[in-house]
């Protein structure tokens, strides 16, 4: 059901093209080794004598870390028709999601279009889940942290720029459409509006899930209801009515609660 999407990093290119050069020019002719006099013994070569390789190590993902998104291939992103709470393969025109300039970038130009981010090589049971962002378009825009993401649903954590917040149960049947259930709604006077940065944290801990903006608590509670236990953890950008909506995700934090 996931639509497995990479990413695109604009420093990829950049980087293929150096390791090109690098692997084309100059390490692979070496002289060969002197042939030793008759008068003397065979030079013995250790293992210390070997030079190092100048290939850079493979990436490895972390399950507990902050991706401030330099280098990171671990994320992948799906697409929900907000018209229809529909999931969708389509690569829409009015998206464009990116990396550069150490921050994800999600770009709408399409009305209803609501974009998952998850990363993709850990699930969790326990999480706490930290964001910091900036709105650089319109004052009609959701930024939402996701907890326990499965391909059957998952616990969103959703702030509104005009200052309001839903802590939801997001639900998938068969035909890829989502369901949301609520399980709490509120406002506060801790986000701040219109085109500035906002730090979000969700905690899921059990049956607890809690919400944080800018550093205080807006609203603890426990679910008995929807009980989802573990699945990956992830971000998310929508879109209403207005255009354009462009935020800046200058990093996740992933932690233990």
């Amino acid at each position: 059901m996931k639509s497995l999407r990479p990413l695109y990093f604009v420093a990829s290119f950049v980087l293929i093209v150096g390791l090109a050069c690098s692997l084309g020019g100059g390490g692979g002719n070496a002289e060969p080794p002197t042939q030793p006099q008759p008068t003397q013994p065979p030079v013995q070569v250790q293992p210390t004598d070997v030079p190092p390789s100048t290939e850079p190590p493979a990436s490895q993902a972390e399950q507990y870390f902050t991706d401030e998104f330099d280098n990171n291939d671990n994320w992948s992103y799906f697409l929900i028709d907000g018209t229809k709470s529909q999931i969708t393969e389509e690569d829409l025109p009015g998206l464009d999601i990116f990396t550069e300039d150490s921050h994800l970038t999600v770009d709408l130009n399409e009305k209803n279009l609501w974009v998952y981010a998850t990363y993709d090589p850990f699930e969790y049971e326990d999480v706490r889940v930290d964001t910091r962002v900036t709105n650089r378009g319109v004052n009609n825009n959701n930024v939402s942290l996701i907890c326990r993401y499965t391909e059957d649903g998952w616990y969103e954590f959703n702030i509104a720029n005009n200052g309001l917040y839903w802590i939801l149960a997001a639900s998938v049947d068969g035909s890829k459409k989502v369901s949301y259930g609520t399980v709490y709604n509120g406002g506060s006077n801790d986000i701040k509006a219109g085109k500035e940065t906002n730090e979000y944290t969700a905690i899921c801990k059990g049956r607890t899930l809690s919400l944080f903006i800018n550093g205080n608590e807006a609203r603890t509670i426990t679910d008995n209801k929807y009980a989802i236990t573990s699945g990956n953890v992830g971000v998310s950008v929508s879109s209403f009515d207005t255009l354009p909506v462009t935020v800046d995700i200058d990093w996740v934090k992933i932690s233990e609660p």
